[in-house]
């Protein structure tokens, strides 16, 4: 007989599995859909705070005689409650606050995987940013320790999560991919580029690949995101729509490369309030159509 909290997992992901079907990659064989969100507590995850930017107030963490703050904040404690549960449109959500930033990350590992989860922003905003673009990210295959990148997030790749700018992706301490694309400044090798599919393939791109089309709903409304990742390539799609294929992952390390295939998977606090729910995974042994 199912207990209470098993049977609360699988209606959390009987939502996941029914729109999955409706969208990008509807009959790709995949594995039984796990929740890694439970609607009840934060099980499964922990959290990484880093540096708190000074004029964001967080009682007993020492300063220098400039106003900074000395040290982050580090795994595990979460003064201000920047990670929280609470319900949002009459179910439950986790809640980043966005006010300093760092990461919610699962404890396990993922790999040969279908991720698909919701969000929508919220309305909070913080220095340093806040008249910017409300952001955020999921990071996947993230490795290492944390705070590598710009003292925050794990090395990994970003799926990024901005105002106008959802399915793009980020190098995140040395990642590097091959894309299909066009550089943003040509001849410039070190530019950003522009994903468009049939395009010539750029090799060693360790910098931001903007999404191939806009498919992001207004403020305030729930958006859909999927990630597939099989092997060395990963699929971007954003309410339905695949955004980028990018192939050959792989990082930096110890002077070399090494392929970036598996890793844990971050939820961004990045000076905005943003709100996730309906998290699931599946693991697959083929990509969707694109």
């Amino acid at each position: 007989m199912m207990n209470r909290r098993t049977a609360m997992k699988t209606m959390l992901a009987l939502p996941a599995v029914a729109a999955s079907a409706r969208r990008a990659g509807a009959g790709q064989p995949g594995g039984a859909w796990t929740p890694l969100f439970d609607g009840r507590d934060l099980a499964g995850w922990e959290t990484f705070l880093g540096k708190p930017h000074q004029l964001v107030v967080v009682p007993g963490e020492p300063k220098n005689d400039r106003g900074e703050y000395l040290a982050p904040i580090g795994v595990g404690r979460d003064p201000t409650a920047v990670f929280s549960v609470v319900e949002a449109d009459g179910g439950p959500a986790i809640r980043v606050s966005g006010e300093i930033y760092g990461a919610l990350t699962t404890r396990a590992e993922y790999e040969n995987y279908h991720l698909r989860f919701e969000f929508k922003w919220g309305e909070k905003r913080w220095p340093p940013r806040e008249e910017m673009r409300r952001d955020s990210g999921c990071c996947y295959h993230a490795v290492g320790p944390h705070g590598a990148s710009y003292g925050f997030w794990m090395q990994s790749c970003e799926f990024q999560i901005q105002e106008d700018e959802c399915g793009d992706f980020y190098s995140l301490a040395g990642v590097i991919v091959d894309a299909e694309g066009e550089p943003v400044t040509p001849g410039d090798p070190n530019t950003e580029l522009t994903y468009r599919k049939g395009a010539a393939k750029v090799v060693g791109h360790t910098r931001r690949i903007i999404k191939s089309g806009g498919t992001e709903k207004p403020k305030g409304q729930w958006n859909t995101l999927e990630l597939y990742c099989l092997g060395q390539t990963s699929v971007h799609v954003v309410n339905g729509t695949p955004n980028m294929v990018l192939t050959g992952l792989r990082r930096k390390v110890d002077g070399g490369e090494a392929p970036l295939t598996k890793g844990r998977l971050q939820l961004q606090s990045e000076g905005a309030e943003v709100f996730y729910r309906n998290i699931a995974v599946r693991s697959i042994s083929e990509l969707p159509a694109t």
